[in-house]
């Protein structure tokens, strides 16, 4: 193994039981970053100082704290988490008070988006969405061939995830949510987005796009999604909305 290999983070690959990221007489390898780089972490750490980036992160170890219940029991095991992600970004939304979301979604998942508005609608934000198809620029544009389109020989338009963050960016989001942007789409997007942005759904054509089973089930077992009111301490509050 080389010297730069030592230096190289490799978190994904320790084995060590007591790890030190995580207990104060714990252990790590000879790459562990808590143990190599600790100038790093300290120079990283000073971006919290930032009253906006404390205040985001604060409420996000909140928000993570407050998905699971049996929290003080003996038996770590009886520990069990409570909230689908999708619950989570509401709560969380509300926590940062914010008013306006954006929704960056991919044409495919129509109708996902549409479920997700009203979700968001009920819930008391106002919602701007925007289709990665937005502009209708034709994939030939980017110096793809036939061969490279998912319909050789006819007129397709690219994704646009950079045109996707310039109209929110336009419409003043307070944040914006992803939903099921291809790889590397999700990544323009998130790169000119002048708003912080969530992944709630990613985009996994083979599975069902997993990340979506509360939305999928919004009518039956998350029907609490539309007929309950999530508010700032993560409890359920008011019906908002009745049965038909």
């Amino acid at each position: 193994m080389s010297a730069n290999d030592e230096k190289l983070p490799r978190c994904s690959e320790c084995k060590t039981r007591n790890k030190i990221c995580r207990v104060e007489d714990g252990q790590g390898p000879t790459y562990c970053p808590t143990i190599k780089m600790s100038e790093v972490i300290e120079h990283a750490c000073t971006e919290y100082d930032k009253p906006d980036i404390k205040e985001f992160a604060r409420y996000a170890s909140i928000q993570e704290g407050e998905c699971y219940v049996n929290k003080g029991a003996n038996n770590p095991n009886a520990r069990y988490a409570i909230k689908p992600r999708v619950q989570e970004t509401i709560e969380f939304c509300h926590k940062m008070g914010y008013k306006r979301l954006g929704l960056a979604f991919c044409d495919g998942l129509r109708k996902e988006a549409a479920i997700l508005t009203e979700i968001l609608k009920t819930q008391g934000f106002e919602v701007a969405s925007v289709v990665c198809k937005t502009g209708r620029t034709p994939k030939e544009f980017l110096g793809l061939t036939e061969d490279q389109k998912i319909n050789p020989g006819s007129f397709e338009s690219m994704c646009s995830p950079i045109v996707q963050a310039a109209v929110l960016n336009e419409a003043e989001t307070d944040f914006n949510i992803l939903v099921g942007l291809c790889v590397g789409h999700d990544s323009l997007f998130m790169k000119y987005s002048k708003a912080l942005c969530t992944a709630l759904v990613v985009k996994d054509r083979v599975t069902g796009h997993n990340p979506l089973a509360a939305i999928q089930l919004y009518e039956s077992y998350y029907s609490k999604l539309i007929k309950q009111e999530f508010k700032k301490g993560g409890s359920v509050t008011v019906s908002v909305k009745e049965n038909d």
